[in-house]
């Protein structure tokens, strides 16, 4: 066992012994490492625990809906500002559009209608369906972030509509499968470990009932183990690295998910949400703001808490890395932090080899007289040729900054697109003088030039 590995066990008893957590079991996946894993305490039953051992993932299942319907949005099958309605036959509520509901910004009631949690009555899909006009608008559209089930309920029943099959099946065929997370199912299989409530003032546990969700599933029902959900987290930190093919879904659309829409708390903008994931920036130890992303969801279920989360930024991150962390008790709160501690750890204390730098091939010929410094609005920049594609950053970036990347339009190798970094999507148009030599550019439609100029220096009259 390395040091690391070492710690990582020492985090997870930690946590295990001080909340009083009957089973937690944790994996840390890595692209450049092997799976680690760690069990501690009993199943709750007559099952031994160990790594395969299954635990409720509660709203984790909603990162597996909102994969489901990016696929839609990608098959061209609905689009992200559609209405529900337009893919569901509701009798209220048909206005609310998906991205709206998968990031938790539609203003609908939390969960459905009746009080769910006390009764513990789940609703076939046509009672769900039929009780959508009893259940509330709390809050405007777009007015904040407020966390629905209800909502994510719906996204699933859209998605298994549009596919013509159940969400179940839908999920098995086109996600769990081509990713190999055959440990992941709707139900517990045998010798699953058993969610515990303990008592506040004594170490009793008594266990919690195993609820089926019924149509609301596609927001909390899931059970799986610590590798699958590692390796999950892993993708949606990830995705080329092991979904190189795009067979469940492109980098560029999981990029699209882990865009932040909206903060969790108006003061302090500690997570946020993305479409259907929870983002998660890390700070130093002095509190600053690093270019460091967890990526994932929480889950809490009776009985059990779920951390899945991948990391994403920071020199010693490697690739594919994703940790979870899964306990068998709905009141052991550690768990929510200990998959952000192991991620960390494990970056700093055992970093990521550092690549060689090799030599690549000069820039191309219309672009290397346009290399060096230039001054817009005031300030400078430098562009460059890194890694097949002409880039620029502002001198006065911070290093961890990411540059802006261009690519030229396919019939027009003058005027590029601004594929990625600052004034993403916007166009740089190159300007140049009787001899080729570019003498001008604008990006954005600000005037760049080789000297630093006020805004009226140059004459367009004239040249």
């Amino acid at each position: 066992m390395t040091e690391g590995n070492r710690q990582f066990e020492r985090l997870v008893r930690q946590a295990q012994a001080e909340s009083r957590i009957p089973a937690v079991s944790a994996a840390l996946h890595r692209a450049d490492r092997p799976l680690w894993t760690c069990t501690v305490g009993t199943s709750g039953n007559d099952a031994p625990l160990g790594p395969g051992t299954a635990f409720r993932i509660g709203s984790v299942t909603k990162t597996f809906t909102a994969v489901l319907a990016l696929q839609c949005r990608d098959d061209e099958l609905l689009d992200l500002d559609d209405p529900i309605g337009a893919h569901l036959d509701v009798p209220a509520h048909g206005e609310l559009t998906v991205r709206r509901l998968l990031s938790h910004t539609s203003g609908v009631q939390r969960e459905p209608y009746g009080d769910v949690w006390d009764t513990l009555h789940s609703p076939d899909l046509d009672e769900f369906l039929a009780d959508l006009a009893r259940a509330e608008r709390v809050l405007p559209p777009a007015r904040r972030f407020h966390y629905s089930n209800l909502g994510a309920a719906l996204l699933g029943q859209a998605v298994a509509k549009v596919r013509g099959g159940t969400w179940a099946e839908v999920l098995a065929d086109r996600v769990l499968a081509p990713l190999g997370l055959a440990d992941t199912a709707p139900h517990p299989p045998a010798g699953a470990a058993t969610g515990f409530l303990v008592d506040a003032y004594s170490d009793h546990a008594r266990p919690e009932p195993n609820t089926d969700l019924g149509a609301v599933g596609p927001a909390a029902q899931l059970w799986s183990t610590a590798p699958d959900m590692a390796r999950w987290a892993a993708f949606l930190a990830d995705p080329a690295a092991l979904d190189p093919a795009g067979a469940v879904l492109r980098p560029s659309t999981l990029d699209e998910m882990r865009w932040p829409l909206a903060v969790t708390d108006e003061s302090l903008w500690t997570a946020g949400f993305g479409l259907g994931l929870i983002l998660v920036p890390q700070r130093d130890a002095s509190g600053a703001a690093e270019r460091i992303l967890h990526v994932g969801h929480d889950g809490a279920m009776p009985g059990f808490l779920a951390s899945v989360y991948g990391r994403r930024g920071g020199p010693g991150t490697p690739g594919a890395m994703g940790c979870a962390v899964l306990g068998s008790s709905g009141i052991g709160v550690a768990v929510n932090e200990l998959a952000h501690q192991i991620l960390a750890a494990s970056a700093e204390d055992d970093p990521a080899d550092i690549v060689p730098w090799t030599p690549g091939e000069p820039a191309p010929e219309p672009y290397r007289g346009l290399l060096g410094h230039w001054w817009g609005e005031g300030f400078e920049y430098v562009f460059s040729w890194r890694d097949g594609a002409l880039r620029a950053r502002g001198t006065a970036d911070p290093a961890g900054k990411p540059p802006a990347v261009f690519a030229p339009l396919p019939d027009r190798p003058d005027v590029l697109r601004t594929v990625s970094g600052r004034e993403v999507g916007e166009l740089l148009r190159l300007t140049r003088d009787d001899r080729g030599e570019v003498v001008r550019m604008h990006w954005a439609t600000y005037r760049f030039t080789r000297h630093q100029e006020t805004f009226d220096r140059f004459d367009f009259r004239a040249g």
